[in-house]
C-alpha cells in the first residue's frame, strides 16, 4: 500500500470514526433528554398523587363532617327525643321506663359508632370492604335507602392511599345515588381475583341521560373518572332513564 492509499484510508477512517462519535453523543443527548423527560413525568405524576391523596383526605373529612351531622340530627337526636317523650309520659310505669332505657342504650350505642366515624385513624386502619361496610351500615342506620355489599373472602394487599382514593370514588357515587337518584336500593359488589380488584355499585334510581348530565353530578363524576386514571384504574359510570346507575371499576395490581 503506498502512501497515497495510506492517506486515503487515515481520511476515510477518521470521517467513519467522526461520524460514530457524533452517532453516539447525538444518541446519548436524545437518551437523557427522554430520561430527564421521563423522571419529569414521573415527579410530576408523583406530585398530583400527592396532590390528590391530600385533597381525598379533606373531602372525606368534610364528608365525615356532614355525616356527623345528620346522625346527631336525624338519628341519636331523634332517640333522646324519644327517650325524652317517654320518660315524660311514663307516670312512674317500669315498663315504660325500661322502654327509656332501652332507647338511651340504642343513642349510645349509636354515639360509639359515631365516635368511630370521627376518628382521624379510623379508614387508615381499615380494608377497602371494611370501609364500605362501614358506609353501607351507615346508609341503613339511617334509613336513607336499602344498601347491601357483597364480596369475596380472597383479598389482597393494596396501597393504603389508592384505596383511599377507591374508596373516596364510591363514596362520591354514594353522594349522587343519595342526592339525585331517588333509588330505595344500592347494592355493592367486590371482588378480589388474579390480582385484580372488582367492584360494581348499582343503584336502582330514576337514571339519568349520559349525554345530558347536570353541572353538579357531572363534576362528581368526572371526580370519579379523574381519580381512576391518576391510580390506574378502569371505570365505567352507565345510567339509562329508570334503570337507575351502575359504576363499574377494575384495579390492576402492577
Amino acid at each position: 500500500m503506498d502512501e497515497k492509499e495510506i492517506q486515503s484510508f487515515l481520511i476515510i477512517f477518521s470521517v467513519i470514526a467522526l461520524g460514530l462519535a457524533l452517532t453516539v453523543i447525538v444518541l446519548f443527548a436524545v437518551f437523557q433528554k427522554r430520561k430527564n423527560k421521563l423522571i419529569q413525568e414521573q415527579q410530576e405524576a408523583e406530585r398530583r398523587f400527592q396532590e390528590e391523596i391530600i385533597e381525598t383526605q379533606i373531602e372525606i373529612k368534610e364528608d365525615t363532617l356532614r355525616n356527623v351531622s345528620w346522625e346527631l340530627h336525624d338519628n341519636i337526636g331523634q332517640l333522646l327525643t324519644l327517650a325524652k317523650i317517654q320518660l315524660q309520659n311514663s307516670k312512674g310505669s317500669p315498663e315504660a321506663i325500661e322502654e327509656a332505657v332501652a332507647t338511651i342504650g340504642t343513642s349510645l350505642n349509636e354515639l360509639r359508632n359515631l365516635s368511630r366515624l370521627i376518628n382521624p385513624n379510623t379508614l387508615s386502619n381499615l380494608t377497602l370492604v371494611e370501609a364500605l361496610q362501614q358506609e353501607i351500615e351507615r346508609f341503613n342506620r339511617l334509613k336513607y335507602l336499602e344498601a347491601s355489599i357483597e364480596y369475596t373472602d380472597t383479598y389482597f394487599f393494596i396501597d393504603n392511599k389508592k384505596e383511599i382514593i377507591i374508596f373516596r370514588m364510591l363514596q362520591e357515587f354514594f353522594t349522587n345515588t343519595v342526592k339525585h337518584s331517588k333509588a330505595s336500593k344500592i347494592m355493592v359488589d367486590v371482588a378480589y381475583s388474579n390480582k385484580i380488584l372488582y367492584i360494581n355499585a348499582q343503584d336502582d334510581g330514576v337514571g339519568f341521560d349520559t349525554s345530558q348530565i347536570s353541572t353538579k353530578r357531572g363534576i362528581g363524576l368526572n371526580n370519579i373518572k379523574n381519580r381512576a386514571k391518576l391510580i390506574g384504574a378502569d371505570v365505567k359510570i352507565t345510567s339509562e332513564l329508570g334503570k337507575g346507575t351502575r359504576l363499574s371499576l377494575t384495579y390492576k395490581i402492577d
